[in-house]
């Protein structure tokens, strides 16, 4: 498969994540304009909005990734609380910049897998000074998303991606694979309740 395939739409990707998570998370996927950011709600948005740069496929991913690892104490602040730090990083703040995007990507290129896309690190330093080792960062993302694999993702990342691996690859409609989604998400809620 191709990613310039029009089956990847940012329709579907929406309307998956807000049928899984809009009911017991308030969040929805918003496309923006210009970079990406998450914002809780307030007076003037009764929801929290995870919103993607651009309308890009890829950037849709990678924000719902940070979304899935943040905590409920996190997802009440702008960013989650972090400040981030633009392109042109000197060499530590670029190392600090890639430890915090381990676990995002790895989240990012399952998300991915799940549709049938093909994932591409991001080191996000344009114009930095700071030498930058892809190779050595992907490296580090695919085995992040490995432990992923053996050891299970987080339930929210969970309950996407199989939401994502029903659409895209089992070809479910919208409505049936947001319900797997659901499902995946109840059997979370029960285990950690038991």
């Amino acid at each position: 498969m191709r990613d310039t395939q029009p089956q990847w739409t940012l329709d579907d990707v929406m309307t998956l994540f807000d049928g899984v998570f809009f009911e017991r998370y308030q969040t929805r996927l918003v496309k923006g304009d210009e970079e990406p950011l998450y914002r809780p709600a307030d007076d003037k948005t009764p929801y929290h909005q995870i919103i993607f740069a651009h309308g890009f496929f890829a950037s849709a991913l990678h924000e719902i990734s940070h979304w899935c690892i943040a905590g409920a104490e996190r997802r009440q602040k702008e960013d989650y609380g972090y400040w981030y730090l633009p392109d042109g990083r000197d060499a530590e703040q670029q190392r600090a910049f890639e430890q915090s995007e381990i676990a995002p990507q790895a989240l990012e290129s399952l998300f991915a897998e799940a549709c049938g896309r093909e994932f591409h690190v991001s080191v996000d330093n344009l114009g930095g000074d700071a030498a930058v080792d892809r190779e050595a960062f992907a490296e580090k993302v695919a085995q992040r998303a490995a432990r992923y694999k053996e050891e299970g993702l987080p339930a929210r990342a969970n309950a996407f991606a199989c939401a994502l691996a029903r659409y895209y690859r089992h070809q479910d409609t919208l409505t049936e694979a947001v319900a797997h989604g659901h499902a995946v998400l109840d059997r979370a809620g029960s285990m950690a309740s038991a």
